[in-house]
């Protein structure tokens, strides 16, 4: 067992200050019964702790560090932009570049707007599609989550899954009428509610991959009909790609796919580690923010120097590297890995994955949205959780999230994370 005592004299001292001790709720490692650990520092594929245990890192900041922790290329641009200012509230140049890269990486955006956050991005984009379309009502589907916004957390993932409180406390009635919750992988249920009420629909937000629900795949053609319905009853299609944008492809899922949505919320990868978010899409739909349209949208830090600065190195870093490409290999070895302990133990759990994304269902039985999540082996997953932490390997403290691999995680850290994943799957299937 590790020795985690400073990290619960510190998680002591948080819950004094802090509602819960954390600043983001899974942190609080509720749904694995345990106290969280503190992190000291960060580089590559590994963290520390701050009572000095070293773990293999499969979280990854939840997405961001696709190169690694603290890559030397972003240290280094950060700090000399900050050289020249930490934050000025004026348009600066690194805003146009990653502007373009955006533009030219993802299929459906012609023009994108900065924000702070994966749930800005998700919150504006909605606004927007209903000040585009003079209409009301969204769909969002069940174990998606898309940020703590009002109106979106209605049957949310993430958290709001670990902590049992799909729908939060907070969110007026009223508002929350107007957000449609549909079971994801079903078309009768989308074509219902458009029967019934198509002309009131503004928009239909989804991740094409939900990641917030541990890793669950679309079935064949389900976008293409989500892409069909809305175009025929002029309702915008979202696509939140905050997690799998610039991890999964240039493109995201809308590039492996062949899908365009009108409207793409993005995050994570393209702020290198610091706080960033974007959503953009079809120029016509994207004027129709102030100035100039009438869809107000501000933020003081948006388009802030340091973290526009090191999104686009990361992203310049992927493509010297070929990143994606590597990222599908190692993945792949992650797979073959895991899949050997399965057949040699003679289990037949189900392990999604995708590229660099992956997740590891103590189920045996086909996973389609969060219903069949909901029924998978959540003792086991405990078990499994905190026999792997306490060998050395950090996976996300909740059946509900997905992992991530980065480019620093090489062969030591394969074969480590495979001999202290079969240590882990004996225990929490004896």
């Amino acid at each position: 067992m590790s020795n985690r005592d400073l990290s619960s004299k510190l998680f002591r001292a948080a819950k004094e200050v802090i509602p819960g001790g954390v600043n983001s709720p899974v942190r609080a490692f509720k749904s694995v019964d345990g106290e969280p650990f503190f992190v000291q520092r960060a580089r590559g594929s590994r963290i520390w702790d701050v009572d000095g245990n070293e773990l293999v890192d499969y979280v990854g900041t939840w997405g961001p560090a696709i190169l690694g922790h603290a890559p030397s290329a972003v240290i280094d641009a950060v700090s000399h932009a900050a050289k020249e200012g930490l934050s000025f509230g004026i348009p600066n140049r690194h805003e146009v570049e990653i502007a373009r890269m955006i533009r030219d990486y993802v299929p459906s955006v012609e023009k994108v707007r900065m924000v702070n956050s994966g749930t800005e991005a998700t919150m504006t984009a909605i606004r927007l599609a209903r000040g585009y379309t003079g209409r009301d009502k969204i769909i969002k589907f069940e174990g998606c989550y898309h940020g703590h916004v009002d109106s979106l957390l209605v049957a949310a993932g993430s958290g709001a899954l670990t902590l049992g409180k799909p729908d939060s406390a907070g969110v007026p009635e009223d508002l929350a009428s107007l957000t449609i919750t549909l079971p994801f992988n079903r078309p009768e249920a989308v074509e219902e509610v458009f029967r019934e009420q198509g002309d009131e629909i503004a928009a239909i937000i989804l991740e094409p991959y939900p990641a917030n629900a541990g890793l669950v795949f679309p079935k064949e053609c389900y976008l293409k009909f989500l892409r069909e319905i809305t175009e025929k009853y002029g309702t915008v299609l979202i696509f939140d790609e905050v997690m799998t944008g610039f991890r999964l492809a240039k493109g995201g899922v809308q590039e492996l796919e062949g899908i365009t949505p009108d409207l793409t919320a993005m995050g994570k990868v393209i702020g290198g580690g610091l706080p960033v978010g974007a959503f953009g899409g079809k120029a016509e739909i994207m004027d129709h923010l102030a100035p100039d349209g009438p869809v107000y949208q501000a933020g003081t830090l948006s388009g802030n120097p340091l973290a526009l600065v090191a999104g686009i190195t990361q992203l310049k870093e992927m493509e010297r590297l070929d990143g994606w490409s590597r990222l599908d290999r190692i993945g792949q070895q992650f797979e073959d890995g895991v899949r050997d302990i399965l057949r040699e133990l003679g289990r037949d759990l189900t392990l999604n994955r995708v590229g660099s994304m992956f997740c590891l269902f103590f189920s045996e039985e086909e996973i389609t949205n969060v219903d069949d999540v909901k029924k998978t082996d959540a003792e086991a997953f405990r078990k499994f959780f905190w026999a792997a932490l306490d060998r050395g390997v950090y996976f996300a403290p909740s059946l509900y999230e997905a992992g991530f691999i980065s480019l620093a995680h090489g062969e030591q850290e394969m074969e480590k994370t495979v001999e202290v994943s079969k240590e882990a799957l004996k225990i929490a299937l004896s």
